[in-house]
């Protein structure tokens, strides 16, 4: 389950980190910590990756297959390595996201449940 940091920000829950990795990496090539930061900006700074589950992630999926690296450049000239989707991470990513966008409409669902006769 989510958990909510007294700032506010949430930790992710288990399971959905490859997915937005996947996301953040499709939208363009980034750097590791780049990604760090694109998934933190595209949820408003509510949602905090830390670099120690964020490095093996990308090892992980990189050994799978569904994204590449090439060593680059970043934008404060020290050498990096930047990642980019692969056609099976596109196909992944796909997939993923047709999953959890079921299961929370499944979650939703339940959520929404009254009582019988209420």
């Amino acid at each position: 389950m989510a958990h909510e940091k007294p700032n506010g920000q949430l930790d992710l829950l288990q399971g959905t980190l490859d997915l937005l990795i996947l996301k953040a990496v499709s939208l363009g090539p980034l750097h590791g910590y780049g990604v760090l930061l694109r998934i933190q900006q595209i949820s408003g700074e509510e949602l905090v990756i830390q670099q120690g589950s964020l490095y093996p992630a990308l090892y992980r999926l990189e050994h799978q297959g569904v994204i590449a690296s090439e060593w680059g450049e970043s934008e404060n000239n020290r050498k990096a390595k930047f990642y980019q989707l692969t056609p099976a991470g596109r196909e992944r990513l796909g997939a993923e996201t047709e999953k959890w966008n079921r299961m929370a409409g499944i979650i939703g669902a339940v959520l929404l449940a009254t009582p019988e006769g209420a």
